[in-house]
């Protein structure tokens, strides 16, 4: 439940965190009373991003038992790659975005456009909407009462913490909390790009990927024991780092490949930064 609880915090909260932005603008600058287009698009938008993951959902249970680690192996992929760019974007543009955001809703409401007020929200928060619902399908489908728990928890602790900084005055540096949740991010997202691989792998059969099919190890860890990737204690470790008591040298390799890759470029970013 932590990777999903994670994933659901940081996504919501960078949502909740446009929508403070919005909304302590409006109060400031004395157009209080345009809130409620904001609540209108954030609003949609959730119902929108739920829709979306029911439907994702009802998809997958529709399909043949064989097709199905196709679907996981492509949703993984499809989450890493989308959360990799978000990871970057936000090293690069994190800082400017309270003077960014204000600046955009400046513009709209100085043109009096209260459906491009709408609109604005509605945008930001469904495409956090988006990114969360393709993050967690890969782990709602194989674990569907951890996804949902750490899904709610995220919810509400990102949107207590946004509160808290916006309207109750709380100091905290979002810079420097938002570059080790992405350490943390990066290192899920390199788990995920491994069990990415290794559902293709699971699809297609071994004997297509040659020697990248074959084990590269197998720590011989039963499945009962508390250690395999699906105990209680290995499970913890599959979900934020890609633990797994045997993989596929096709799956090690994407796993370690990532994590060289990815990792350094975040951290040089934000040092930069």
């Amino acid at each position: 439940m932590l990777g999903q609880y994670l994933i659901a915090f940081r996504e919501v909260l960078e949502a909740a965190l446009i929508t403070s932005i919005v909304l302590a603008y409006l109060a400031r600058t004395g157009r209080r009373a345009l809130s409620r287009y904001v609540w209108y698009g954030v609003f949609s938008a959730t119902v929108a991003s739920v829709a979306l993951g029911v439907l994702i959902i009802r998809v997958y249970g529709g399909l043949a038992e064989s097709v199905k680690p196709l679907f996981e192996g492509a949703a993984a992929l499809v989450a890493v790659a989308v959360l990799s760019s978000m990871i970057y974007w936000m090293a690069t543009r994190g800082k400017e975005l309270k003077a960014e955001v204000e600046k955009r809703v400046e513009s709209i409401t100085t043109r009096g456009a209260v459906l491009g007020l709408v609109s604005f929200a509605f945008v930001a928060v469904f495409r956090e909407g988006l990114e969360t619902v393709l993050f967690l399908t890969p782990f709602l489908v194989t674990d569907a009462l951890a996804t949902i728990a750490g899904l709610l928890l995220g919810t509400v602790t990102s949107l207590a913490l946004a509160y808290a900084i916006f309207f109750a005055g709380m100091k905290i540096s979002i810079r420097r909390f938002f570059y080790f949740t992405s350490i943390l991010l990066v290192l899920l997202a390199g788990g995920l790009a491994g069990y990415g691989v290794h559902e293709l792998i699971e699809y297609t059969g071994e004997d297509a990927w040659g020697w990248l099919g074959q084990r590269a190890y197998n720590l011989g860890i039963a499945s009962d024991n508390p250690l395999h990737h699906k105990g209680i204690i290995g499970s913890v470790f599959a979900v934020m780092f890609g633990y797994t008591v045997s993989a596929e040298w096709a799956r090690v390799i994407a796993h370690v490949s990532y994590l060289i890759i990815v990792l350094p470029l975040v951290l040089w970013v934000y040092r930069k930064k």
